[in-house]
Parts: C-alpha cells; structure tokens; sequence
C-alpha cells in the first residue's frame, strides 16, 4: 500500500534530506585520490551524529556500515574499505539519514582525481538521467512515464540501464511502496499522486545492464567489469510539482 505524507511530515523528511545533501557537500571536499572510503564512512558517522541523525543503513539485515561505497564497477551496495582510492576512480556514496523518525536517501557518484572521458560522460548522463526521470513525477502521471524517460535518455547515450536494483517508496520505512524502475513502458504503474514521496536512483553501466552479487552478499557488480554509476534523490509529490527533498 502507497501511504500519502502529509505535508508535516514531507517537512520532516527535508529536515533529514537537508542534512544529507549538507553531508553530500562535505563528502565532495573529502575526495581525492588516497582517501579511503573507510574514513568517508567514519566521516559521515560522525557528520550525523553532530547533526542528532543516524545513519539508517547501519544494523538494517546486518549491514554494518553507515554508508554503502561502490567503485568502478560495483553498482551499488558496496562496503567501505580502508584500501584507497586511485586517480580515475569513480565511487558512489550512498546513504539514508534518520532524524526525529523520519527518513530521506541520496546517492552520489564522484570523481577521483582524473577520470577518463567515458566515465565523465557516464556521470553526466546519469545525473541527467535522474532530473529527466523527476521531470515526469508530477500528479497525473504513471510510475512509468519516470521509468520511461530515464531509460530513453540513458540509451540515447549509449548506456545500459541496471535492472536488478530500483527506487522505492520512503517514509519512517526505508522501503515502501511503490516500486521505481528506471526502464519500461510509459503509461505504466501507479498513478502519481499528491502527498507521495520516493526514491528515483537510475544506476547506468557503461556495458550490459546484467549485475551480479559478491560473496559477501551485498555488493553488486557489473556482470562485464564495465563501469557503473548512480545519482539518486528522495522527492516529495505536491501540486506545484516534484519537491526534491535531498537537494545539495
């Protein structure tokens, strides 16, 4: 079931949202080649804590970290390690903050130093891809017309468009309804309404859109090797249009 926020409780989430896009904007300062992903999750602990957050991803079915950090070619879930980052890296950090019950997530990706022209353009296209999908969340509208746009903008690009791993409902609850693909036809899925609140996080892949899971459990990679990135925001329905609640 679809549960509609109301309007105090879409101003609670952007309390949270605006502490993670100010969390986003420090983390931007911090990369750069030899950083650890390890100390950017330390950091964003301690971000948090300084702002009485928490970092909801910590404990939820045991992942033990405060955000997840996928590089290269991990799409997405990937675990913080203390091994650093090198010139021409590309990392996402994702992560969901928690204050006074209430929940927003954002994801990044970033470059390392230098990164090769493809990956600049993978970056762009992706955070391209993401705005052109909440351009059609608007009242009226179907899930789909969001999955559709993202999809045709990412192939135009000649990108693949990850199938495994889509956005979602968010609340108190990390993950409610509806379900956000970012592929299929337009027309689909449920209607758009006011008071709604999601996730649009299109996860592109410079190869095939096939992803596969580590050992570990978690973290998921291209099924290729290729590249992969991720821009994500949480946005609130209102009859003015999409209220991007994580904006930096």
């Amino acid at each position: 079931m679809i549960t509609i926020k109301t309007k105090e409780q879409i101003a609670a989430m952007g309390k949270a949202g605006r502490i993670l896009a100010d969390c986003h904007k420090e983390i931007a300062k911090l990369i750069r080649p030899g950083i650890t992903s390890w100390e950017i999750d330390q950091f964003v602990e301690g971000f948090l804590a300084k702002h009485g957050a928490t970092p909801e991803q910590k404990g939820y079915h045991g992942y033990p970290y405060a955000t997840c950090a996928s590089v290269n070619d991990v799409i997405c879930h990937g675990f913080p390690k203390k091994e650093p980052l090198n010139d021409g890296d590309i990392v996402t950090i994702d992560m969901v903050v928690r204050i006074d019950g209430w929940l927003a997530d954002s994801a990044w990706s970033y470059a390392v130093g230098n990164i090769s022209p493809v990956a600049e353009k993978l970056l762009q296209v992706t955070k391209e891809s993401l705005y052109k999908g909440i351009e059609q969340a608007v009242i009226g509208n179907r899930i789909g017309d969001v999955s559709h746009a993202i999809q045709v903008y990412a192939e135009s690009h000649g990108f693949s468009v990850v199938r495994d791993f889509i956005g979602h409902g968010i609340g108190s609850e990390m993950h409610e309804e509806p379900q956000v693909p970012h592929y299929g036809p337009a027309g689909k899925g449920p209607r758009i309404k006011e008071g709604m609140v999601f996730t649009i996080e299109p996860m592109l892949n410079v190869g095939k859109f096939h992803s596969k899971v580590d050992q570990d459990g978690w973290t998921a990679r291209t099924y290729d090797g290729s590249l992969s990135a991720q821009y994500e925001h949480t946005i609130a329905i209102t009859s003015n249009g999409p209220v991007i609640l994580t904006e930096q």
